[in-house]
């Protein structure tokens, strides 16, 4: 005989071998790909960005929201061959942002040496150039 009991905020179910037996009757339900309230996470159904999305960690909001998302944004759809090296600008302006917030936007681990978005960008495109320029002149 199967039963229910609740211990706290769970509820235990128990089932018999017969209940197993028979097919579920329980109708699934699909998702709507257009809501955009229903639960999604970074990147919705349709490609676009889901800035409600809580693994942004808040940076989607605030005083250099339009910053963050300026800068997110155009490393989410840059095809560059080295990804985002063509939002140096956009990173800069987030960065100098939160520099003028540091209440707000402090850094985890003071101690490691500081590395902005922004640089880690440019060393990353100026290491392509440099093999780039390298591979040309080698053929």
């Amino acid at each position: 005989m199967s039963y229910c009991r609740q211990e706290g905020k769970d509820q235990i179910i128990f089932v018999t071998k017969e209940d197993h037996e028979t097919p579920s009757s329980a109708e699934l339900v699909a998702d709507d790909p257009s809501d955009l309230y229903e639960e999604h996470g970074l990147i919705l159904p349709n490609g676009d960005i889901n800035w409600s999305c809580p693994c942004l960690g808040g940076m989607a909001s605030g005083p250099c929201e339009e910053q963050f998302k300026s800068a997110f944004s155009c490393f989410h759809y840059s095809t560059e061959d080295v990804k985002g090296s063509d939002c140096i600008d956009q990173f800069r302006a987030m960065q100098e942002c939160m520099q003028k917030c540091p209440d707000l936007y402090s850094q985890e681990d003071e101690e490691e040496e500081e590395e902005k978005p922004a640089e880690h960008v440019e060393e990353m495109a100026a290491a392509e150039a440099t093999a780039t320029k390298e591979e040309e002149g080698s053929s």
